[in-house]
């Protein structure tokens, strides 16, 4: 099928490609613009040592940087998902490098900002904005940052913290290289002897085939190739965990847990309870390894069994227009203010969707003020059709918060990220369960829900705690070898899935193709994310409008309050357990159902 087919990207019609002519009309414009940052930069600068002067010397810096900001987004995103929709091209790599180089001299240049902001007493900052009403719409980012008065440096400390900024990128963007463009992978065999193309995109499209001997072929293989890498991808990780030891150092946090987690302010126990209540459930998720082994009628469940349908039948490839369609009849209960945007989105080319050669892996989505911007590896299964849902989730997410919010209250920070994409998934599975009476159909829908929770909510869980124990280890002046961090993953596997899972060694190399431990402690915000969406997504099916216009709001806050806060706001409470014990509940109910459903199939 056409979406199958690995193409170079000068055969992807114009229409599957995002329109990155609406962000510059040509690399020319953004040669321009980013030359502009210099004269931002030299003024911006001009305020050192002048910000506790007056209210309206504080405003004016204020004005000028958040203009700035909204500048250096443009930029950034075009260059860089220039970049990403072939990994391979040399020029928009060398763009990313120079935008990169000329934020991180701008940050720099205005590293005295934090510091000076943090010597205004509360008294004086109270007189500011009692002079300088305009002072007022920055009333939340300077309590916000104020806050951690404890964690800021002097002025020069900060200036060599940020002069070090392209340095602390480096583990990333060489992790980025070797995985993205530089490992390449044998083809996968199947049971005829058919070959096919193995990449990081085709990898968890051979994984859900149910042709046994090509997943245990593309399985094998790519693990092999990382295998073969171990010790390269074991030191860039160790370099990623030391450079954020060296800036929780810095700055006076007691970990690195604590140093990621007050950025975005959230609690650090929040982490650790999510670790603790999903261990307390663990019995859920062995009970799904038993099912699933049953099930496939196989001697030894390996991980290479994991992702492919449990009714192989039932299963079909959807059209990416279909599939556009069905999410926007699954979306229907947000209400036609929602739609209406999510289908101007659909027709006006804010999404890359197929994979082409050198395109980056997975699937993200970039706000901008212009608009949100999705990459996909759309392939026509029903997981494709989720991860659109799920990208168009942040999509709108970043739409209203840009809509409703002044540029710098708009940036939602990662722990809310989450909630709206999986709350379209949980939409979407609904509408699809409502929609069928057939029983095969239905326990084909129900064994991929249970797989959205095992791939979320427990899966992104392990990787949190994975991160932990690494994080502590670099905490204890310990070296991450390729030795140790097999040992460390491969131990968390044996806990999560239990008895009935073979933990072979190539499943404890995975840890090296996971790019979000490069994002600093991001993980465990999916499993909070997917619980607190459960959650949202029953009241909203459940008590209507008033949980929709609640919802809504939550869309629109951007950063205008606490994380906390904004989801408090919506109707959840993530500094409890009970959002994560409500979601492994629903887990179980889900588990009785398929053990139903496929007792009456058999």
């Amino acid at each position: 099928m056409e979406e199958n087919q690995i193409r170079s990207r000068s055969q992807i019609p114009v229409e599957d490609t995002w329109a990155l002519e609406d962000l510059y009309p040509s690399d020319e414009a953004w040669e321009r613009e980013l030359g502009s940052l210099s004269e931002d930069q030299a003024f911006l600068a001009s305020f050192a040592g002048r910000l506790g002067q007056s209210g309206q010397t504080l405003c004016a810096f204020l004005e000028r940087m958040e203009q700035v900001s909204a500048k250096e987004e443009l930029l950034g995103n075009y260059c860089m998902r220039k970049a990403d929709q072939d990994t391979r091209n040399a020029t928009y790599q060398a763009m990313s490098g120079r935008f990169m180089s000329a934020a991180v001299e701008l940050d720099a240049a205005c590293s005295f900002e934090t510091p000076e902001i943090m010597a205004i007493s509360d008294e004086q900052m109270e007189t500011f904005y009692a002079s300088e009403p305009k002072l007022e719409r920055f009333r939340r980012y300077l309590t916000d940052l104020r806050r951690r008065k404890a964690h800021v440096l002097t002025p020069a400390e900060e200036r060599l913290l940020a002069a070090a900024g392209e340095m602390a990128n480096a583990p990333d963007n060489i992790y980025g290289a070797f995985a993205d463009a530089d490992i390449t992978f044998p083809d996968a065999v199947d049971a005829a002897g058919k070959k096919h193309p193995l990449t990081q995109g085709t990898f968890v499209a051979c994984e859900e085939s149910s042709d046994r001997v090509l997943r245990k072929s593309a399985y094998e293989n790519l693990y092999h190739s990382f295998g073969s890498f171990r010790n390269t991808a074991a030191a860039v990780l160790n370099a990623q965990g030391k450079q954020l030891k060296f800036f929780a150092d810095a700055r006076k946090y007691p970990s690195t847990l604590d140093a990621a987690l007050d950025r975005t302010n959230v609690p650090a126990s929040v982490y650790l309870n999510l670790i603790e209540a999903v261990h307390q459930n663990m019995d859920k998720l062995h009970r799904y390894v038993r099912l699933r082994k049953k099930l496939l009628g196989v001697d030894e469940l390996h991980f290479y069994d994991v992702y492919t349908p449990l009714l192989p039948d039932v299963d079909k490839k959807i059209p990416f227009a279909q599939a556009k369609q069905t999410v926007y009849e699954a979306l229907a209960p947000l209400g036609e203010d929602y739609r209406a945007i999510l289908k101007e989105g659909f027709e006006n080319r804010w999404i890359d969707v197929y994979e082409n050669t050198g395109k980056r892996g997975g699937a993200y989505s970039a706000g901008t003020a212009v608009h949100p911007y999705v990459l996909l590896n759309y392939s026509g299964t029903l997981d494709s059709q989720f991860t659109l849902a799920h990208e168009m989730g942040h999509a709108l997410h970043s739409y209203l918060s840009n809509k409703h919010q002044n540029p710098i209250d708009a940036d939602y920070v990662i722990f809310v990220a989450e909630v709206a994409s999986t709350c379209n998934e949980a939409l979407l599975m609904q509408h699809l369960l409502g929609k069928t009476t057939d029983k095969k159909e239905r326990a084909y829908l129900i064994n991929h829900f249970l797989d959205q929770f095992k791939g979320t909510l427990y899966r992104q869980t392990m990787f949190a705690e994975f991160e932990l124990i690494i994080g502590r280890m670099i905490g204890e002046g310990r070296t991450l070898t390729a030795d140790v961090l097999c040992q460390e993953y491969k131990k968390l596997n044996e806990l999560y899935y239990g008895p009935d899972m073979v933990v072979d060694d190539e499943i404890a190399m995975e840890w090296a193709r996971i790019p979000h431990f490069y994002y600093n402690y991001y993980v465990f915000q999916y499993a909070t994310g997917y619980s607190a969406a459960i959650a949202l997504s029953q009241r909203i099916l459940t008590a209507g409008e008033p949980a929709v216009q609640d919802y809504l709001g939550f869309l629109s806050g951007g950063c205008s309050k606490s994380p906390i806060e904004l989801l408090k706001g919506a109707g959840v409470d993530m500094t409890t357990p009970a959002p994560i014990n409500q979601a492994l509940k629903l887990f179980g109910e889900l588990l009785d159902e398929m053990e139903a459903l496929t007792e009456a199939l058999a």
